[in-house]
């Protein structure tokens, strides 16, 4: 184990092989189904993806909590106590406490370890565009870098990091208030598809539109060829809401127009499923702006 421990949460959607490949450790974050608390970990070991998917299917309704100080002062100490130094990428705090909750924690525990270099970045990401995230900073770890080389990268390309959705039943979104009633009762009836980024605050909004399904997987591999840096050297990260053949689709379709050769999918997991439905597919690169 390296002396420099990249720490994130389950809402990066890195699934148990590639956290380990990456040598990173993850904290869960919870969601509850039928009044039963699940934690969100790496290997499903409490519910896997596509089980959670199917309750939704049914008609389940899941919520979702953060990762409190408690869960953070846990993870953290007893790595500080080997001697190790720790550097968090927590889940956008535009959608979630987390990263308030890691401050918070990483203001108590460097009192108590001033030996040890402790930091927390707000990665403004979700799904698995925090996981390629924390990707480019293990690939950093891996280079050399240093916990301040590593920490200082990320503050400076996380508004870089790409992220485009699109969502196959409107009800989810209209249940979290990204649209309204009206507009998810229309645009069911129209076969309208939304098509959604992650913006610089690190909130989830919508930026267009599409009719039918094929359009708005379309319509993700569209906006990266606007804004992608060198698209056919790039790591590209796509995630899906139980509907592997849709992300395939979305691969296929990013290996044909830019060449790309290396990208990861893997499933929405429940902690961002919860609020995006079955049917989710997001697309994630760097690229010149969000």
């Amino acid at each position: 184990m390296s002396d420099l421990i990249i720490l994130t949460d389950s809402s990066a959607d890195l699934g148990e092989d590639m956290a380990r490949e990456l040598d990173v450790q993850v904290i869960p974050l919870g969601f509850v189904l039928d009044e039963h608390t699940y934690r969100d970990y790496p290997d499903s070991r409490e519910m896997d993806p596509h089980t959670f998917y199917d309750r939704l299917r049914r008609g389940d309704t899941a919520t979702t909590s953060a990762v409190n100080v408690a869960q953070y002062t846990e993870a953290l100490e007893p790595l500080l106590q080997a001697g190790h130094d720790v550097l968090i990428l927590a889940f956008s705090s535009g959608l979630s406490t987390t990263y308030n909750s890691s401050l918070i924690a990483v203001e108590e525990l460097s009192a108590k370890y001033p030996d040890r270099k402790l930091y927390t970045v707000d990665t403004l990401c979700a799904s698995l565009g925090q996981g390629l995230l924390v990707w480019y900073a293990a690939q950093l770890r891996a280079r050399g870098g240093t916990i301040d080389e590593i920490r200082d990268w990320v503050e400076e390309h996380k508004r870089n990091l790409c992220h485009q959705f699109t969502v196959d039943d409107l009800y989810f979104l209209k249940r979290g208030g990204r649209i309204s009633a009206a507009t998810a009762i229309v645009g069911s009836m129209l076969h309208i598809k939304p098509v959604l980024h992650v913006d610089d605050e690190g909130h989830l909004v919508s930026i267009g539109k599409a009719r039918g399904r094929q359009a708005a997987l379309k319509a993700l591999v569209d906006r990266m060829e606007e804004t992608a840096i060198d698209p056919g050297s790039l790591t590209v990260f796509i995630s899906h809401g139980d509907c592997l053949e849709d992300a395939q689709t979305v691969a296929d379709m990013v290996k044909k127009r830019f060449n790309v050769q290396d990208i990861y999918i893997n499933y929405v997991g429940p902690v961002i499923g919860a609020h995006s439905g079955p049917g989710t597919v997001a697309l994630f690169y760097i690229g010149t702006n969000r």
